[in-house]
């Protein structure tokens, strides 16, 4: 393994940590690049690689969010429970069902999203939950098993979908609902990494200098959404959605391109043949 592309991949894991720390939507960052500088890297080893490193990255700004903003772990708990077991079976459905038909629902869910965020100013400037403790816990489930089993089968924008759910139907504020989500997304990507390494398909050489790097970027990510507070964290949550979009519209319409579309059906195929 070359030492410069590993460098590489170093760098962009950094910058996968630092926004994924804040808003989510790291995984496309992390992914296309391990694609792109490991060509011949079958698809399930590059999917398990990447949890390794991003899930080290979303732990670490767990345990820092943990230690510095409130959450109510009422909520969250059930929803990560949830999550963990519902990503196992979002995975295995890859083998059933055709990923790609769920692209233009995922588009038109991601446009909606980021026009409510643009047009209501106040979206997320105020931490007001508004369940009581008993919807909170039914709802956490609700939303945990939703989020953990799109996370498993499909998986782009998981922490930005997140983030929405908890300001609009919990009331949390930006950094508090940045601080859920990453709960959620820790619990949903350790029951995949734990398949992909039972299953031997890290490659730990990679993974390792990668999951260091995505270490950096989350603190420094999370404590620059600390710091700037939630202004700072609404605007930025707006431009990575608006990415995500483009990214999606240009694999659903366009032509050329690495396409998640393309990707889900590889892993499907791979989930057939080992199911």
């Amino acid at each position: 393994m070359e030492i410069e592309i590993i460098l590489y991949l170093c760098f962009f894991a950094f910058l996968a940590g630092f926004i994924d720390s804040i808003v989510g939507g790291g995984g496309l960052i992390q992914l296309p690049a391990l694609l792109v500088f490991l060509p011949g890297l079958p698809l399930p080893v590059a999917f398990g690689t990447g949890k390794f490193a991003g899930i080290a990255g979303t732990t670490a700004a767990m345990v820092r969010y943990v230690r510095t903003v409130k959450i109510n772990y009422l909520a969250i708990l059930p929803a990560a429970g949830a999550a963990f077991v519902f990503s196992f079976l979002g995975a295995r459905a890859l083998a059933h069902i055709d990923a790609s038909l769920m692209k233009p629902l995922i588009l038109v869910l991601l446009v909606l999203v980021a026009v409510y965020t643009f047009i209501k100013k106040d979206f997320g400037s105020l931490h007001a939950p508004k369940l009581t403790e008993q919807k909170e816990r039914l709802y956490g489930l609700l939303v945990g098993a939703s989020i953990g089993f799109y996370d498993g089968f499909f998986g782009p924008g998981t922490g930005s979908f997140l983030i929405f759910i908890f300001i609009g139907l919990f009331g949390f504020n930006f950094l508090a609902a940045s601080a859920a989500s990453k709960v959620v997304n820790v619990a949903t990507n350790l029951s995949a990494l734990l398949y992909f390494a039972y299953k031997g398909f890290v490659l730990y050489e990679v993974a390792i200098p990668m999951a260091v790097c995505s270490i950096i970027g989350s603190q420094l990510g999370t404590r620059t959404a600390l710091n700037r507070g939630v202004g700072f964290v609404r605007v930025l949550f707006l431009v990575v959605v608006s990415g995500i979009i483009l990214k999606f519209a240009y694999d659903t319409y366009g032509s050329g391109g690495s396409d998640f579309a393309q990707l889900a059906t590889a892993v499907q195929q791979w989930f057939g043949r080992k199911g």
